[in-house]
């Protein structure tokens, strides 16, 4: 395991560690209702964007979670955040994303899971991965399906927010399935 935050770059990305300087970035990203439409969250105020670094911070530190914020290459304000909410070593880890609504459509968060989800099973020893989606996000669909996840089907009032209950479909992508995209020259 590592002690200090990885760092991660695409071409057009960085990957870097939330830090209170990004309060603001946060903030602004999770007050937006086109971003927290298919979250379990209700969109935010400072003091609440403030309980987010916090939490990131503490899944971090207790070795239990990850998340970085996604930045463009050379620039330091976080566009989105893209990690995992929770992990086991050598077992399985949950996926998580978002991205401001004016980066939307440009393939950056497919560039970042690519990169998250290498990270997971290279350096975490991740063997699954998991995603789950709520009904009717669309575009989390298609982002966690071309890169090669499977839809496992529909769990029943698998979450309870805002006093209702939601389906949500499970996705997995499994180390095995990345090996045999691989090999067959996907």
């Amino acid at each position: 395991m590592f002690d200090t935050f990885p760092t991660l770059h695409t071409d057009r990305l960085d990957l870097v560690e939330i830090k209170q300087e990004h309060l603001n970035d946060i903030f602004k990203l999770f007050s937006d209702s086109r971003v927290t439409q298919f979250y379990n969250i209700v969109t935010l105020t400072k003091e609440e964007a403030q309980k987010i670094i916090d939490w990131f911070h503490s899944r971090f530190t207790d070795k239990s979670g990850i998340r970085w914020g996604i930045t463009l290459k050379g620039h330091s304000n976080i566009i989105g955040t893209i990690g995992f909410n929770n992990f086991t070593k050598r077992h399985r880890a949950n996926i998580g994303y978002d991205l401001q609504f004016d980066f939307w459509k440009n393939g950056y968060l497919t560039e970042a899971l690519r990169l998250v989800i290498d990270f997971g099973f290279k350096q975490l020893e991740i063997n699954r991965i998991e995603a789950e989606v709520m009904q009717d996000n669309v575009a989390s669909e298609k982002i966690l399906l071309k890169i090669g996840f499977i839809n496992e089907g529909i769990l029943r009032q698998w979450m309870f927010w805002n006093d209702k209950h939601y389906d949500m479909t499970m996705y997995s992508l499994l180390q095995t399935d990345l090996i045999l995209t691989e090999n067959n020259g996907m």
